[in-house]
């Protein structure tokens, strides 16, 4: 058998070893994958009336269809924390050291931990659609660009996933990998276009809301599901999500594999 198909093979194990782990933990599960879903029930019947009325007409005339999506994205950090947390503590609890001494694949590992948070996190998604649905929210796409907007919240929960393991990998404790993922869940979200747009914010918060990452992803995929002008928000989106998957790639194995082996 190849080295390929091995690695393939170890990496569906640590997938079904990563979903029963999640069940096993199910408040845990449960919280990270209704916690967006949260965040929507608040900004729109909370918050929606005042924010909203400073949004204008078109889409904005209605608070949820300018939320939702950046809601859908916010699923994404609520993803990488979990992978933190829970990375951290197969670390802590030594099952990763047991890992490195068993004539499996060492990628393996975090392979299985990438693609059960992908998967847990478009399930959250999913659920996020559906009460955002029920809501009121009336996205006016056709199935090439439902497929499309599917496809960007996949690419950008894998990129953000990865960046999640090597927060697990640092962090040394649950606590300590769920405050570096605070980047993904708060600081970048609610900096950027998701709950008000960037042009009325004051000075270099400005210029940084519209220079990241969530805003490009977010106004891509408003584009894609209602229709309005996406314009170079795309290529960024794409650019931005291959490049943190590059880097927490590279960074999670170098981590990864500098540890020996007890």
């Amino acid at each position: 058998m190849s080295t390929l198909a091995l690695t393939f093979r170890d990496s569906l194990t640590m997938l079904r070893r990563d979903t029963k782990h999640s069940l096993r933990n199910l408040m845990m599960t449960v919280s990270g994958i209704l916690t967006p879903t949260i965040l929507l029930v608040l900004f729109n019947y909370v918050f929606g009336g005042a924010i909203g009325a400073g949004l204008g007409g078109g889409i904005h005339g209605s608070y949820i269809n300018y939320v939702a999506p950046a809601i859908l994205i916010m699923a994404v950090g609520s993803g990488c924390a979990t992978t933190a947390i829970n990375l951290v503590m197969d670390l802590n609890e030594g099952v990763i050291n047991r890992f490195r001494t068993m004539a499996i694949a060492r990628s393996s590992v975090l392979n299985g931990q990438v693609i059960g948070s992908v998967i847990r996190t478009l399930a959250s998604v999913v659920l996020v659609l559906g009460a955002a649905l029920l809501m009121g929210f009336r996205p006016t796409a056709d199935l090439l660009a439902w497929i499309e907007a599917f496809g960007l919240i996949a690419l950008f929960s894998f990129a953000i996933t990865w960046m999640g393991v090597v927060f697990g990998l640092i962090g040394k404790t649950p606590a300590g990998a769920n405050s570096l993922s605070l980047i993904f869940q708060i600081l970048l979200p609610f900096t950027s276009s998701a709950f008000v747009s960037p042009d009325s914010m004051a000075g270099w918060i400005r210029w940084f809301a519209q220079n990241q990452p969530f805003t490009a992803v977010i106004d891509t995929l408003r584009g894609l599901l209602l229709g309005t002008p996406i314009g170079n928000s795309a290529v960024f989106a794409i650019a931005w999500s291959v490049g943190i998957a590059l880097v927490g790639f590279i960074l999670a194995r170098t981590i990864y594999n500098r540890a020996p082996a007890k």
